[in-house]
Parts: structure tokens; C-alpha cells; sequence
């Protein structure tokens, strides 16, 4: 069984996982083959689970220790993201396509949502969180705009790829 298929059965199985260093190995192998591979939004439109982080070569020299070539989250930490194609998009008052990232720490949900879009022919997916909704069990403590959201959805489609935060998928 390959490290990819053990670090899946450890996060939907509750099996042993694998070394991090050996699972970054094979997504990076992953990756370097995918290169030629197209990726269409609708096979990225669903709800995504985040299981393990590595974050850049830069990142990780950063984070050091604490993050080391990668690191498995604890089953309690519930982070998802979730991307819907304009037609079904629910999470704001647009047309257009949809991203929502949200984390559950117990009876505590924080949520942001916004805009996205996607360039195939580079695999790229970019978005921007304009919105945030912070939840303690059934009780809302906030849900609105941030960061003058409004304003960046309006103009979020006029914005170039480099200012932009963005996902790179294979």
C-alpha cells in the first residue's frame, strides 16, 4: 500500500498513519507527473477535507520543527473547503463560483467564503475570503463582510492572477 493510500485509511479508517516525510514524497511525485494532466472545476467542486499540511520550502524553513516536511491534523481540528460552480453557489448573493473554508474546533465554527475562479490551462484556482461567519453551537457571533469584502467581490473579477491568492491543483 502506498503512503497516500495509508495516509487516506488513517484519515477515514482511523488506521496507523505513515511517516509525513515519506506522504510529502510521494505528493511531490504525484505532482511532478500530473504536470500534463487538465483539471476541470468540476472535478474540484464538492467538499474537501484537510488532513495533512507542508506548506512551501519556504514556509517549512520558517515553521522549522513545528511543521518539519509535513504533519498529519489531529481528528478534533475539522477543516474543510468547499467549492461550488456558479449555478449551485449558496454561500453569497452572486452569480458567480464559490469557495468556503471552514474550521471546527468543537462547538466552535469559523467560517469564510468568497469568490473564486479558475484557469484551466494553468490548473490555478484563484479566490479571495470576503465574508466570515464565527458560530458557538447554534449561537452566531458574527456573520458578515471583512476586510471591505464587499468591495473586493465586486471587483474581484478585474483583479490579475498575481494579486490574487490562489491554489495550483494536479
Amino acid at each position: 500500500m502506498t503512503a497516500l493510500n495509508q495516509a487516506i485509511a488513517y484519515l477515514t479508517l482511523n488506521t496507523q498513519p505513515p511517516p509525513a516525510e515519506t506522504v510529502v514524497a510521494e505528493l511531490l511525485a504525484a505532482e511532478k507527473s500530473a504536470k500534463s494532466t487538465q483539471v476541470t472545476y468540476a472535478e474540484l467542486c464538492g467538499t474537501w477535507r484537510l488532513g495533512f499540511v507542508t506548506g512551501t520550502q519556504k514556509t517549512r524553513q520558517r515553521a522549522g520543527i513545528a511543521l518539519g516536511a509535513g504533519r498529519f491534523l489531529p481528528r478534533w481540528l475539522v477543516i474543510t473547503i468547499t467549492y461550488e460552480a456558479a449555478e449551485s453557489a449558496r454561500l453569497a448573493e452572486s452569480d458567480r463560483a464559490q469557495v468556503q473554508n471552514r474550521v471546527q474546533c468543537g462547538p466552535l465554527v469559523l467560517t469564510v467564503s468568497g469568490p473564486t475562479c479558475f484557469w484551466p490551462q494553468q490548473r490555478i484556482l484563484a479566490f479571495d475570503f470576503t465574508r466570515m461567519t464565527v458560530r458557538l453551537s447554534q449561537l452566531t457571533l458574527y456573520s458578515g463582510f471583512i476586510r471591505q469584502g464587499q468591495r473586493r467581490e465586486a471587483e474581484f473579477e478585474q483583479r490579475s492572477l498575481k494579486t490574487q491568492a490562489f491554489f495550483k491543483y494536479f
